[in-house]
């Protein structure tokens, strides 16, 4: 990359190409660039119209990337919108609430939605995004405050919750039904655990992995939706 950078966000294009937002080193960074695996460069595009970093990013159906929340020194219930075609930020409706540490992802109807984080608080809020109006409602709130958490939608739409701090490692995890906008509670991990990845398997199973718990992690585990655990 053509600026060093942590806490940031990268957001796999339509077209191929990778978008890195925002971040961190030493001062909060409003520059993105854009990789192209075809070439193997690096090139950069418009600045973000506000900087940030610890925030969330989500491509749209439409192929415009959502970057929203975050912190610059102050929490950011801010959000912004990138054309892929025209590379240019422009603004959307903000969040709710201001949030930073927090967790979201685009639902299969379309809209995205975030839940969790810190603005001074651990969080339990959640809220939706329309891309269609630009504007965000509130949803139910999850059964835990927690923040530095994973999310991930399953394949039968549901969205799965775990893990994250609020105050103490936590081990548990939720799911989130769009149909509804209920959260209910599901296993726990068998390990405790913050700043960690999850992901959907083929198989429709989760694996999460590393993550700290006031010790760096190297341990893994499955859940298996169809049993809960």
């Amino acid at each position: 990359m053509s600026t060093p950078r942590s806490q940031h966000t990268a957001s796999l294009l339509l077209n191929g190409n990778v978008l890195i937002s925002g971040g961190f080193n030493g001062v909060t960074l409003n520059i993105a660039e854009l990789y192209n695996p075809t070439a193997e460069i690096w090139t950069t595009t418009a600045n973000l119209t506000t900087a940030r970093y610890m925030h969330v990013a989500a491509v749209l159906t439409n192929g415009k990337v959502l970057v929203t929340g975050g912190s610059n020194g102050a929490y950011l219930p801010s959000a912004e919108l990138y054309d892929p075609t025209t590379g240019i930020w422009t603004n959307t409706g903000n969040m709710n609430v201001a949030r930073a540490y927090f967790a979201g992802s685009m639902l299969p109807n379309g809209n995205v939605l975030v839940c969790g984080g810190y603005n001074g608080a651990v969080l339990n809020t959640a809220e939706l995004y329309n891309p269609a109006t630009g504007n965000w409602t509130s949803t139910g709130n999850m059964n835990f405050a927690r923040n530095k958490h994973a999310v991930v939608v399953l394949a039968n739409g549901k969205v799965l919750v775990s893990g994250g701090n609020s105050g103490a490692y936590l081990a548990s995890a939720e799911l989130y039904d769009p149909a509804t906008g209920i959260w209910t509670y599901t296993g726990n991990m068998s390990v405790g655990r913050e700043e960690f990845t999850a992901s959907v398997l083929s198989d429709g199973k989760v694996l999460v992995c590393g993550g700290y718990n006031g010790g760096s992690l190297n341990g893994a585990e499955l859940y298996d939706p169809t049993t809960g655990n």
